[in-house]
């Protein structure tokens, strides 16, 4: 049965109605750079259901085994500070399952995944510019980084039988220029090492970031992800 242009126009009304109720004003908030930033879960899992590759999942339940070293829920990181509570590892659903994909493929060689960082709140961004407000090994607050929109993550190697890291050629978070990908005066292994994480995460579709051979994020991040600022306390419900 054909819908009247009247009818139409009624439930597109209501469907603007009902986005409006979900995604209410205070929960999309443009800040100082002129940016939208989703300050409410629920909004947050609205504009999944809207989008289905907006999902936001916890790597936990994609990636088996996976191992975490949270240098932003201590002191030990280029801050200083202690920037996370109680963190876990989240990410927009096409980066999990590409994840789980390159952690069955390295399982076949006896190695696994240690996550650094994931899903990182845009407030604690915020603070590390104002430590290093140096885009080669921060981000921009005026632009938000792939961390904040789920869509980046900080990880290397281990060893699946001894739990130990593979030798990379700087430990995580060093901002110098041996942390780039095309510094060549270290240990040979370290570059072997360096290029094997490089080449399996570019196979499944991550970039590197030159500066850092710790981070990959997907690409056109920016256009297509939300700039996210939901506390870790909230994010939890992903794991239900």
């Amino acid at each position: 049965m054909a819908i009247s242009k009247k009818l139409l126009f009624q439930i597109l009304v209501v469907q603007l109605f009902c986005i409006g109720c979900v995604i209410k004003p205070n929960s999309v908030v443009k800040n100082e750079y002129g940016l939208q930033v989703f300050t409410k879960f629920s909004t947050l899992k609205y504009s999944a259901k809207l989008d289905s590759t907006k999902q936001m999942v916890a790597l936990k339940k994609y990636i088996t085994p996976i191992v975490f070293d949270w240098k932003y829920a201590s002191t030990e990181n280029f801050t200083n500070q202690i920037l996370y509570i109680e963190p876990d590892a989240y990410m927009r659903i096409e980066a999990a399952k590409a994840l789980q994909k390159i952690a069955m493929e390295l399982k076949d060689q006896q190695l696994g995944l240690k996550i650094f960082d994931a899903y990182r709140p845009y407030s604690v961004t915020k603070k590390m510019w104002q430590v290093v407000p140096d885009e080669r090994y921060a981000a921009n607050p005026a632009k938000g980084s792939g961390h904040n929109r789920g869509a980046a993550i900080d990880l290397t190697l281990i060893d699946l039988k001894t739990g130990n890291e593979l030798l990379m050629p700087t430990p995580y978070d060093d901002l110098t220029e041996k942390a780039h990908h095309n510094y060549m005066l270290i240990d040979s292994m370290a570059i072997v090492n360096r290029k094997k994480l490089k080449e399996i995460m570019v196979k499944h579709g991550f970039v590197p970031l030159d500066t850092e051979w710790w981070h990959y994020y997907l690409p056109n991040a920016a256009q297509r992800f939300e700039i996210l600022d939901i506390g870790f306390n909230k994010m939890k419900r992903l794991q239900k």
